[in-house]
């Protein structure tokens, strides 16, 4: 398996993912016009590659603290998509691990996840709300709304509530 960033070129692949991985273009859409908005810009959007066909994608967006007690840099990480036919592989786990380590090196902080918990925690996630770091929405269980801190000593002594790209900022896109 390869992985890499994901370029324009490769939109069709991203897509094809997305659609297959969910079922359904909802997901396909909302990482179309994530791409597309100047708001969720910078983005790091990353490709996992078998045998010559895409079978992963992972999606990160930039966020903000509003508010925030301490200046950080914070991405989003949504959606992740692995198609079904390579699922439990591992696929998923080495997108969110190549992207939390690509992210640490450009200087990003925290990044949030809204998601199972059984599945994030494994990856170094934890509650978010608990640390005082609000979702843009409310969210149910609250447990879904995660984050990681990826410079040491942050979680704690910032808090604030987070606002996402304008494309996701839909009540229907923060359900679990």
């Amino acid at each position: 398996m390869q992985i890499r960033e994901a370029r324009p070129s490769d939109l069709d692949h991203v897509l094809a993912v997305e659609c297959a991985a969910f079922g359904s273009d909802v997901e396909a859409c909302l990482v179309r016009d994530l791409l597309a908005d100047p708001s969720a810009a910078p983005t790091l959007s990353l490709l996992a590659w078998d045998e010559g066909r895409a079978v992963g994608h992972v999606l990160f967006t930039v966020a903000r603290i509003e508010n925030a007690t301490v200046p950080v840099s914070a991405m989003i990480l949504a959606p992740l998509a692995v198609v079904p036919e390579a699922q439990s592989r591992g696929i998923g786990g080495t997108l969110i691990r190549e992207g939390l380590a690509l992210l640490k090196q450009r200087g990003v902080d925290l990044v949030f996840v809204l998601g199972h918990p059984g599945y994030y925690t494994r990856h170094g996630f934890e509650p978010a709300i608990p640390q005082g770091l609000i979702a843009p929405y409310p969210i149910e269980p609250e447990t879904a709304w995660m984050v990681q801190a990826l410079r040491p000593g942050l979680l704690g002594s910032v808090r604030g509530r987070v606002v996402c790209a304008d494309v996701m900022n839909r009540p229907e896109y923060w359900r679990e």
